[in-house]
């Protein structure tokens, strides 16, 4: 039984909030009706029918608006009806800009009314990026339950540890029963494996009334594999280029405007209908845009005018490091903050001595450490061999809250093929310093689930592809790790996790009762969250700093406080150190009555021996082996444990 619906003019009628999707409106009578419009210039018909629950199936003939658009209200449609788009008579798929997809990407769209979710928010003012701490988390396996609801009765203990800022790994609806969330094809569709749309509302909401801020990975390269209907509305959608994971966007190219217009409301719609504090754009490199205004700066100038008056923040992923992304008033400018792999790969080297595959550009050595603390990135344009080509761009210049720094995240984990956490692959005390350098560090730092008390959980990439597509991805993954020929070497029976196993998901799942068995190294961050928070020096919008090498495996990194005083932070990852003479003027204290330590990562209640006085009258500087200490100056100061 098909019907034809009275038209819309989009630009005449404020009801409608986004320019493509199904949205429930008033009208002018007061009736209630759901309006539908989406871009289908392949098609000369496009229909919205109902699904067959057992009725007959109901269809509404759109209207075509004359530039590919196809528009109209729909009786008998609301909150909760269930639909998909019949194309020229024939197939029927779902809608491209889905608010929810209930039976997976294959099934029928749902309709969905935000505006019924009672926020309970109000007063929040969002984020800046001066001052975060960011945890990364995977909605599927932060929890046993692996939901948003669940996921909800933790936030508590990120608030005890510290954090300000979750980034949650894209919830954007995919194919099968897990993933990882980069093989999304309904991109304004929260996955129905971690609850409805208000379930993801309300987890942000409670994040909110903790005074914790919400951001959100979006995929905005690439669709997923499986599940991708977005060709059969119109193969523009694409520009016939590639990138590693798929085909790339047309974000360029002929009829781009309906495509750049399509990701753009996509921004907007998870900061306005989610009170989203912000977006992580996923492999930006691979972003491709030759327009005068790069997509990448429409969807920021987007998220922060869909925010209204609140903050929000777009941090970038950015492989070449082109630090242009963080610079107004470039066609790219626009990001908040990039996240710094050079830090990752200098710590990883640092902690583990091995420099094999793409590590192979890294010593870990102090000088790299220091200039890492205060430049962020370590290549700046300098020639890289592992690429042959030069990395970096110029960032001297850049605050060091630009940078992202992270000892742990989803993917240098999971590179290690078989999931071990950081603190698997070094000493405990060497672990420890290096955790004291990033949560000490003026950048801004990350935290990956679990990484606070010292998960010993795997992280391993897992996807429940279909049997052709799951087999070319575990072949990939073994391709993968063979650049490391430690892991290349290893016996065949080690073979990496099949990323389609099921086993593979669950394993990856946290166990939260480590973190009330692993309290030393709880104790630790929290501590350490808690000094750069407190500190007023730490805590300065934009500290001074400066550092020395003092051995071939310590070094000194100095804030300079003015009114608040100096501190110091020394660095120990090699063999105990006896430092006299120490003819190094950062090490001076600013009085004579000298330095005191505040804070040790040697202190027993974090599992160290203890710290001794390392700044002597006359014995010159003693410095555990391994550790990293907290000094400030000694005149008022409160030594520590």
């Amino acid at each position: 039984m098909a019907r034809r619906s009275p038209t819309i003019d989009l630009k005449t009628n404020p009801q409608r909030r986004y320019p493509v999707g199904v949205e429930v409106l008033t009208g002018a009578d007061g009736a209630v009706r759901a309006h539908a419009r989406v871009w289908a210039p392949d098609c000369r018909t496009v229909e919205l029918a109902t699904a067959d629950d057992g009725t007959a199936r109901l269809t509404t003939a759109l209207s075509p608006e004359g530039n590919g658009y196809h528009s109209g209200f729909v009786d008998g449609v609301t909150a909760g009806t269930k639909y998909r788009f019949l194309l020229d008579g024939a197939d029927a798929f779902p809608d491209p800009a889905s608010r929810f997809q209930p039976e997976g990407p294959h099934g029928p769209s749902m309709v969905i009314d935000a505006s019924t979710y009672e926020w309970g928010d109000q007063g929040w003012s969002g984020v800046s990026i001066h001052g975060q701490v960011i945890y990364e988390l995977h909605i599927g396996t932060f929890t046993r339950s692996g939901t948003f609801r669940s996921a909800m009765e933790k936030l508590p203990d990120l608030v005890d540890l510290g954090v300000t800022v979750i980034e949650v790994m894209p919830v954007a609806d995919f194919a099968g029963q897990f993933g990882w969330g980069y093989d999304g094809v309904n991109l304004f569709a929260p996955s129905r494996l971690y609850g409805t749309p208000d379930d993801f509302r309300a987890f942000v909401d409670a994040a909110h009334r903790l005074e914790m801020g919400v951001i959100l990975d979006v995929v905005y390269n690439h669709l997923g594999p499986d599940g991708n209907y977005l060709p059969r509305f119109s193969k523009r959608y694409f520009a016939g280029k590639h990138t590693e994971w798929g085909d790339a966007l047309n974000f360029d190219g002929e009829d781009s405007a309906p495509v750049r217009e399509f990701f753009v409301t996509n921004a907007a719609y998870w900061i306005g209908e989610f009170h989203l504090d912000g977006l992580r754009l996923d492999a930006t490199q691979q972003i491709f845009d030759s327009s005068p205004t790069h997509i990448i700066s429409d969807i920021c100038a987007a998220a922060h005018e869909a925010a209204g008056e609140r903050n929000v923040i777009v941090v970038g992923e950015n492989e070449p490091q082109d630090t242009n992304l963080v610079r107004p008033g470039t066609p790219t400018g626009g990001l908040d903050a990039l996240w710094n792999d050079d830090f990752h790969h200098s710590a990883h080297v640092a902690g583990t001595g091995r420099s094999e595959a793409y590590f192979s550009g890294y010593h870990g050595s102090p000088q790299e450490l220091i200039s890492a603390a205060k430049y962020g990135y370590l290549y700046q344009g300098q020639w890289y061999a592992w690429q042959n080509n030069r990395r970096g761009t110029p960032a001297l210049d850049l605050p060091a809250i630009r940078f992202v720094n992270f000892l742990q995240n989803h993917d240098q984990v999971a590179n290690s093929a078989f999931g071990r956490r950081g603190h698997q692959d070094t000493s405990t005390s060497r672990w420890r310093a290096l955790t004291a350098l990033l949560l000490l560090m003026p950048q801004t730092p990350m935290l990956f689930q679990g990484q606070e008390f010292a998960s010993s959980r795997p992280w391993v990439y897992f996807a429940d592809h279909q049997p052709d597509i799951a087999k070319l991805v575990h072949e990939g993954r073994a391709k993968f790790v063979e650049q490391f020929p430690s892991l290349k070497s290893r016996d065949p029976s080690e073979r990496i996790a099949d990323p389609a196993d099921p086993f593979t998901f669950v394993a990856c799942k946290l166990d939260w009762s480590e973190r009330s068995r692993n309290v030393q190294a709880l104790h630790l961050h929290k501590d350490l969250l808690r000094l750069r928070r407190d500190d007023p020096v730490l805590r300065g919008a934009t500290p001074r700093i400066d550092g020395a090498v003092i051995s071939d495996h310590a070094f000194l990194l100095r804030y300079f406080g003015g009114e608040n005083g100096d501190r110091l932070i020394v660095v120990n990852l090699g063999a105990r150190l006896h430092a006299d003479p120490l003819a190094e003027p950062l090490a001076a204290p600013p009085t004579r009555a000298g330095w005191i330590t505040q804070f040790s990562t040697e202190s027993s209640r974090y599992g160290g021996w203890g710290t001794p006085l390392i700044e002597t009258h006359d014995d010159g500087w003693w410095i555990p082996a391994e550790s990293a200490a907290f000094l400030v100056p000694a005149d008022g100061q409160t030594s520590s444990r």
